[in-house]
């Protein structure tokens, strides 16, 4: 489903309601009761936060488990207080944070042979998840471009996210999914 502007626009400031909010009070906002209704469909979301330009937080759901909405507002949340490479934000701090949204198509199985994994990814459109066993990474179809990364180094760099090593996307026990994102950012 392709979102407008208007619903890019209206999910960053929910995000940042629901940061301000959880930061000042540690109180989850509720569902807007005028959500527009198509903003309740159960779609993946990751909502990532930016501090002059560099990464301050970033988490999500790859998988559509919940109205759009209420991930967006976990996410956001999550991202503030919970990304564990990061200390939590600080109310002080939440001015100079920009926040950017990607919104997830379902991930897709890429299941050809191995050899074919990289005529299967289009830089700069697909976003990538490795799985092995008990260990998954992922990574934002942004990821590559912003990194110029080529093919190769993408999958290597999501194998690595998962704590794997980088060649593991050649073994025969490997999965690995793509989905492609529709990105929004906060206007400055």
């Amino acid at each position: 489903m392709a979102l407008t502007e208007e619903d890019g626009q209206y999910l960053i400031d929910v995000a940042r309601e629901s940061i301000e909010l959880y930061l000042d009070n540690r109180i989850k906002i509720d569902v807007p009761f005028e959500c527009p209704k198509h903003l309740k469909e159960n779609l993946g979301v990751f909502v990532t936060l930016n501090k002059n330009h560099n990464l301050r937080g970033c988490i999500g759901y790859p998988e559509p488990v919940m109205p759009l909405i209420q991930a967006t507002i976990n996410s956001a949340i999550s991202a503030a207080v919970s990304d564990n490479r990061f200390p939590m934000v600080s109310i002080d701090e939440l001015e100079d944070i920009q926040i950017e949204l990607t919104v997830l198509t379902k991930p897709e199985l890429i299941d050809t042979p191995k050899e074919e994994y990289l005529d299967n990814i289009i830089i700069g459109e697909d976003g990538l998840i490795v799985e092995m066993g008990f260990s998954r990474g992922l990574l934002l179809p942004q990821v590559a471009t912003e990194n110029n990364m080529d093919k190769e180094e993408f999958i290597s760099h999501t194998c690595l996210k998962a704590g794997l090593s980088p060649n593991s996307w050649i073994e025969d026990n490997i999965k690995l999914y793509k989905f492609q994102g529709q990105i929004f950012y906060e206007k400055e």
